[in-house]
């Protein structure tokens, strides 16, 4: 009989410890009533989550993003930038995310006028130094924007630069969310400041002359010209949307930006071509509303 008991006593010592190493386990891994899924994503199995309320903010791309002709004419005005401007009638998408005194501090420009596709690699270099939590992209428009539509970068070059960009940037700072503004509907800008005759002597000056060369012309050549610069641009933002996608903490603005009818009001009154002060604020208001939204755009 002390034989019997002893086997009983084993056996209820055995059963209670595996119950007390189950519960240890699911304490250990998460466990839940959530379900695996819960557990996949506290184990980091789950692609990361985009942050609505990143805690800064690094700007590269050309012309737009330095507020290019928005204040004088021919010159630089970063301060009115939609990307990281300081300027209240902005609001630009740092000082909307960050509050317009943390701008300054945890917010960088690195865009260049004139710039391509092709200097986005070197831009995303010096913005990775500082591990920004957004880092905003606008580039393309001078892709475009050529001397003749037939020195337009071709879209698998365009291609190429853009996938090396992000992939140093992945390098240097893997954490970096990255937004991605479409390129503007040039054809539209065109449209805007064709029949102003001070605008198209402004424009004699080399702005985008692949679109805006002979802007009153109708002719069959002038046309297709002009529609081959567009169909271009459809292509680059193909392209934006398409190697973003790849990325899980990289958002397209959908065609935001491309879609957006730019008016008198929101273009330089000095080239009717580049944003002005509204227009950089409209690009504000796009770019906050898609990196605050739960998801990306369908």
């Amino acid at each position: 009989m002390r034989t019997t008991a002893a086997r009983r006593l084993a056996r209820r010592t055995s059963a209670g410890a595996g119950v007390a190493a189950a519960l240890l386990a699911a304490t250990v891994t998460g466990c839940d009533s959530a379900g695996p899924s819960a557990g996949n994503e506290r184990g980091g199995h789950s692609a990361p989550r985009w942050n609505t309320s990143p805690a800064s903010v690094a700007a590269v791309g050309d012309s737009i993003t330095r507020g290019f002709d928005a204040c004088s004419v021919l010159a630089d005005c970063p301060e009115v930038s939609w990307a990281t401007g300081s300027d209240p009638a902005v609001r630009s998408l740092a000082a909307r995310l960050l509050g317009e005194a943390e701008v300054p501090a945890r917010s960088w420009n690195y865009a260049v006028t004139g710039s391509r596709m092709a200097d986005l690699p070197g831009q995303m270099a010096s913005a990775a130094q500082h591990k920004p939590g957004l880092v905003t992209v606008m580039v393309g428009s001078n892709d475009a924007c050529r001397p003749t539509a037939s020195s337009m970068t071709p879209v698998e070059q365009f291609r190429a630069d853009f996938v090396r960009a992000l992939k140093d940037l992945r390098t240097a700072s893997p954490a970096s969310q990255v937004y991605v503004s479409s390129v503007p509907d040039l054809q539209r800008l065109w449209e805007q400041g064709k029949d102003i005759p001070v605008v198209r002597q402004v424009w004699k000056l080399g702005i985008c002359q692949s679109m805006l060369a002979d802007p009153l012309s109708a002719e069959a050549v002038a046309t297709a010209r002009r529609e081959k610069v567009r169909a271009r641009v459809v292509e680059y933002n193909e392209v934006l949307r398409e190697v973003c996608a790849a990325d899980a903490l990289c958002r397209y603005d959908g065609g935001a930006v491309f879609q957006y009818p730019f008016g008198e009001e929101q273009l330089s009154r000095w080239d009717w071509f580049h944003p002005g002060r509204d227009g950089q604020a409209r690009l504000a208001e796009l770019a906050h509303r898609q990196v605050t939204a739960a998801a990306p755009p369908g």
